[in-house]
């Protein structure tokens, strides 16, 4: 299926056909990434899906330092 590009704002965009949403139970977020040269949509089902298993294997370590001193908020 041919389709064309369409200015949404100032992106494009393409129209997806009711026809294939409907098969798969009308999503509302797709995982877009290129591979092999194509544009490719992935259906995400649940975008959370996984998160608790890779926190749990996280070693929950600060991406920042940590280093706030209220104290100098009390002086105000």
């Amino acid at each position: 299926m041919q389709v064309s590009l369409i200015d949404i704002g100032t992106s494009k965009g393409i129209r997806i056909p009711a026809s294939i949403l409907k098969m798969f139970n009308k999503p509302n977020s797709f995982d877009l990434h290129v591979k092999d040269n194509a544009i490719v949509l992935d259906v995400v089902d649940n975008p959370r899906d996984g998160w608790e298993e890779k926190f749990k294997n996280s070693n929950n370590t600060l991406l920042i330092e940590d280093n706030l001193d209220l104290k100098e908020w009390d002086e105000l």
